[in-house]
């Protein structure tokens, strides 16, 4: 017999941490922001204008999963519109069930919403991985659930595959970028001048979670002397929306072991950062930064170190997040496209509105484009 338990209170949540953090360790794709520590911390600071939707499914008893939503009201043309939806809110890439039963998870929880009171306009899943980790099934569940309107791409990130070694990984890329390393080998480390730091503690249940608030300050000292620093807007390490919220996902996340900061210093001065978090030899890089006043080049150089590092290390992948950058181009060695899947109920005005909003866009876009190649 499958149950389905709905937590709204972020207080009534804790109940479930153990249950959360038992399902966590078989979850496909798993990282740092599908953990119970995240989403706590991720509430605290930014559910005061959200309704928590968390579905718990049990079979016979037995926990099978955990899905997390949200309602949250966001702004079109046409009004505020109330979307459930995942709360990753853009911090990273992928999200999705939690636990070793993606399927019957999803399931459960579109029957469970199908048959409970709608307080919501529109249901938009985003950063749904690709059919082959969850894609799938995710859409498979809304269709039988009768809740699945349109799939569409949403984001394509850039990832590095991790061989065994960093000749291997520099073997396929330009002989701009081999050169650049070498020099950087040859002219900042060998001398003495620069010096590589990456902070990985083991989890506090054994033995460490050190956050390593030097460490971090380093990262914040680098941002505040970038471009970041002067930033009126967004979410870098330091801007005042989000700096408490980084910093308290960083204890967090050096708590479980799963935090992830490398630092480039040169002459003694933190000159560039890269901060993430690591979780079964998958690195997702959330910000980075550079001093540009210390030299040229230094952020480059420092991925490419982490890079190394994470051969010799084992891990398998790097995830650089979405965005065409030149630099990420320059490092990935593959992308891989999220989608998100929407439903928009017949009965609901609103959604419908933004429903045929976006096919006349899309129709509009392909007219122009079908036009300009004439």
């Amino acid at each position: 017999m499958i149950e389905v338990v709905e937590i709204n209170d972020v207080e009534k949540l804790a109940n479930y941490r153990l249950v959360w953090n038992s399902l966590f360790p078989a979850t496909p794709n798993a990282s740092f922001f599908l953990t119970f520590d995240w989403f706590e911390t991720y509430w605290r600071h930014f559910g005061h204008d959200q309704t928590m939707r968390v579905l718990v499914v049990y079979g016979n008893g037995e926990p099978l999963g955990i899905l997390p939503l949200c309602v949250r009201r966001e702004v079109y043309r046409v009004s505020k519109v109330r979307v459930l939806t995942y709360p990753l809110d853009n911090w990273s890439t992928w999200f999705g069930p939690i636990g070793p039963n993606p399927a019957t998870t999803m399931l459960a929880a579109m029957q469970h919403l199908r048959r409970t009171p709608r307080d919501w306009d529109m249901m938009e899943l985003r950063w749904v991985a690709d059919e082959g980790v969850q894609g799938g099934k995710t859409a498979r569940a809304m269709r039988v659930a009768n809740m699945f309107s349109e799939k569409q791409e949403y984001q394509v990130t850039s990832l590095v595959d991790l061989p065994a070694t960093m000749e291997e990984y520099l073997a396929s890329k330009s002989h701009q970028m081999r050169r650049q390393f070498k020099a950087a080998q040859k002219d900042l480390f060998a001398s003495g001048r620069a010096e590589f730091v990456r902070h990985r503690p083991l989890p506090a249940s054994e033995g460490d979670g050190d956050p390593g608030w030097n460490v971090y300050a380093d990262c914040e000292a680098v941002a505040n002397a970038s471009w970041q620093g002067r930033a009126e807007d967004g979410n870098t390490l330091t801007h005042e929306r989000v700096r408490e919220f980084f910093r308290a996902a960083h204890a967090a996340a050096a708590r479980i072991g799963m935090v992830d900061v490398n630092v480039l210093k040169v002459d003694g001065k933190p000159a560039a950062f890269l901060y993430g978090y690591h979780t079964n030899g998958t690195v997702s890089a959330l910000r980075t930064g550079f001093d540009a006043s210390v030299g040229k080049g230094l952020g480059s150089i420092l991925t490419l170190k982490a890079i190394e590092d994470s051969c010799r290390r084992g891990d398998r992948v790097i995830d650089f997040g979405p965005g065409e950058r030149e630099q990420k181009r320059r490092l990935r060695t593959r992308q891989e496209t999220t989608y998100q899947l929407t439903y928009t109920p017949i009965d609901s005005w609103r959604s419908q509105v933004v429903r045929l909003s976006r096919w006349a866009k899309a129709r509009w876009t392909k007219n122009a484009g079908t036009a300009a190649a004439i």
